[in-house]
C-alpha cells in the first residue's frame, strides 16, 4: 500500500520594511496554540524565508491531509490562530488583488505554480 504524496505549497507575501525586526522576533516565539493548530491541520515541513532585497517573504510547506478546505476552515476557525494572522497580517503587504487580511476574503498569501520539483 502507498501513501498519497503530500501536497507541497510554496507562497508569497511582501513583509513592510518597518516590521522586519518584529516578523523576525514574533518567528522566533510562535503561540503554542499556533504551532499545535498546523500539526492538527496536518502541516508539516513548514518554513518562512525572507529576501531582504525585495521584502519577499517566501513560505513552503507540505499539506499531508485529504481534505485540505476542511482542514484550512478549523485553522481559521481558531481563535488563536486569528489574532496570530491579524498581528502578522498588519506587519505585511499582499500582492493579492482586493486582499483585506488572512481571516477574510480572497487569499492573503498568493500561492505560486510549482514549476519544478526533485526530491
Amino acid at each position: 500500500m502507498t501513501s498519497k504524496p503530500a501536497l507541497r505549497i510554496g507562497q508569497i507575501v511582501r513583509l513592510k520594511p518597518s516590521a522586519v525586526e518584529e516578523y523576525k522576533a514574533c518567528h522566533a516565539a510562535v503561540w503554542p496554540e499556533v504551532l499545535d493548530q498546523i500539526t492538527d491541520c496536518k502541516i508539516r515541513d513548514y518554513s518562512i524565508f525572507y529576501d531582504a532585497g525585495t521584502g519577499i517573504l517566501f513560505a513552503t510547506l507540505k499539506y499531508i491531509g485529504n481534505d485540505w478546505d476542511t482542514d484550512m476552515a478549523r485553522m481559521s476557525g481558531n481563535p488563536k490562530v486569528r489574532e496570530w494572522w491579524e498581528m502578522t497580517d498588519g506587519m505585511q503587504e499582499s500582492f493579492v488583488e482586493g486582499a483585506v487580511g488572512s481571516v477574510s476574503g480572497p487569499g492573503w498569501w498568493t500561492v505560486l505554480e510549482e514549476v519544478f520539483y526533485k526530491e
